[in-house]
């Protein structure tokens, strides 16, 4: 079957948190796609709206079955049906996990940059962000294990929430940097949340490993959270999972998820989500696909065109994560600047960690012909804040 990426959806005036933005505005920050959701997916809350009675919604057995075979078709991790909870969403589902599993003032560690919902996660529970920040040698990013032993023990640390793949940077961690993580999370008394959002947009022919998968004891001491929000562009339907092997360990997710109440869904989340696993495959390799012809779009004409910049290299997520730090030094009022001259709304790297200041986030996607807009906005906007600076007296 043919999708059609290109088509522009007019998505002004519908409540969308993206684009409630100003005339002539063009909106590529935050982590929202501008493509319908797959037909399965559509086509079941068009079934189940015509139903008519909204009441509240239990879990079928068929939603534990849809995310049981997707992981093991699509990623190789047997999850048994008991390890699967319910939550409205990846964020409520790490917020909940936080506040049950640590005290106030102790410290998660995050690896920045790293997603900036983590960081609110973390602080508006009165607990203290811990930051090790990945390497970048200006190709690649990798883990400084050095860092991250250093502060994993310190007796203070005990959670760590891991990004796989990574968000912004959009690297697949590998099986044997998983489970090094896992051992020193082990040896120090750390419990891991994956955030595994992400892991459905991969580049086509490249895995990711779940890290339940990638040795015992990461099974052991992991909560997975998993949804799929964010590969069928339904994060508007909050329906997601959290996957706990370990009894005890599942059993205090199960009563902080509880107790927060974002344990229940909502009329649509559990269509959606069999829908998507069950019948969205072909379409989610099909836009996996235009995303990773986007990416090269984008790269092409940001090596033609703003020369001083690098687009990091990235095998998952649709994010653009830009270095210009040869232009601005750090991404500063940079963000700011192309919006208020270009209307062009990106992301500014500092809101993910001070390892991301001169970085920019851009979401990439979106159909190819507002892709090439969005790009022709940032090199103005780029050439324009580099004159800016130029001409500061001083």
């Amino acid at each position: 079957m043919t999708y059609n990426f290109d088509q522009i959806i007019d998505r002004r005036n519908t409540n969308s948190l993206k684009w409630n933005v100003g005339e002539g505005e063009l909106p590529m920050w935050v982590a929202d796609m501008d493509f319908e959701t797959a037909p399965a997916v559509k086509a079941a809350i068009q079934k189940r709206a015509a139903h008519g009675v909204f009441g509240y919604t239990d879990l079928p057995e068929e939603w534990y079955e849809a995310y049981i075979h997707w992981w093991e078709k699509r990623h190789g991790l047997s999850i048994q049906k008991q390890w699967l909870v319910f939550c409205t969403g990846v964020v409520p589902a790490i917020s909940s996990i936080v506040r049950k599993l640590t005290t106030p003032a102790e410290k998660v560690l995050i690896q920045t940059p790293v997603y900036n919902i983590f960081f609110n996660s973390i602080l508006n529970n009165g607990r203290q962000v811990l930051e090790s920040p990945l390497l970048w040698d200006g190709r690649k990013y990798s883990m400084d294990f050095t860092d991250l032993e250093q502060k994993l023990s310190d007796p203070q640390t005990t959670l760590m929430i891991l990004c796989n793949p990574h968000n912004p940077v959009g690297k697949i961690w590998d099986k044997e940097t998983l489970a090094r993580i896992g051992a020193l999370c082990e040896k120090h008394h750390v419990t891991v949340i994956s955030d595994e959002i992400h892991c459905d947009l991969t580049a086509p022919g490249c895995q990711y490993t779940p890290f339940a998968a990638a040795s015992d004891v990461c099974r052991s001491i992991s909560i997975t959270c998993v949804a799929p929000t964010k590969a069928f562009n339904i994060a508007g339907i909050q329906t997601a999972a959290v996957v706990v092997p370990d009894e005890t360990l599942r059993h205090k997710v199960w009563r902080g998820l509880n107790t927060d109440e974002v344990a229940e869904p909502n009329v649509f989340a559990v269509e959606a989500a069999i829908a998507a696993f069950e019948h969205g495959a072909d379409w989610l390799d099909a836009l996996r696909v235009y995303i990773q012809e986007n990416k090269k779009t984008a790269a092409d004409f940001i090596a033609r065109n703003i020369p001083k910049a690098s687009l990091v290299s990235s095998d998952a997520t649709y994010l653009l994560w830009l270095d210009i730090g040869k232009i601005a030094g750090s991404d500063g009022g940079a963000a700011r600047f192309i919006r208020e001259k270009t209307g062009l709304y990106v992301s500014g790297g500092g809101q993910y960690g001070k390892a991301g200041e001169h970085f920019l986030r851009i979401n990439g996607a979106c159909p190819r012909k507002v892709l090439l807009e969005g790009l022709e906005r940032l090199a103005e906007g780029l050439a324009a804040y580099e004159a800016y600076l130029t001409n500061l007296p001083g």
